[in-house]
């Protein structure tokens, strides 16, 4: 598929096409990784990176599952 480069501010930019934005689930202000290979520009979506406690915050009363209640601590072991 051919694209143009365009002016965007003091940068220039290319427009990704509907099907390439679907079939690498980008979405707007997704972050990408941008290198060079073999004189190519390469774009690829960015992995992402979760952290614990950005994913713990999305557990409620409402979401947890019953497999996580294991009983009373036995040990020394902490919850």
């Amino acid at each position: 598929m051919r694209s143009k480069v365009q002016k965007w501010g003091n940068s220039l930019a290319v427009r990704i096409p509907k099907a390439f934005v679907k079939e690498t689930r980008l979405t707007y202000g997704s972050d990408v990784d941008i290198s060079l290979s073999g004189g190519k520009v390469v774009i690829a979506p960015a992995e992402r990176v979760f952290k614990l406690e950005d994913l713990l915050k999305g557990v409620t009363g409402r979401n947890v599952h019953r497999e996580t209640a294991t009983g009373k601590a036995v040990g020394r072991e902490e919850w």
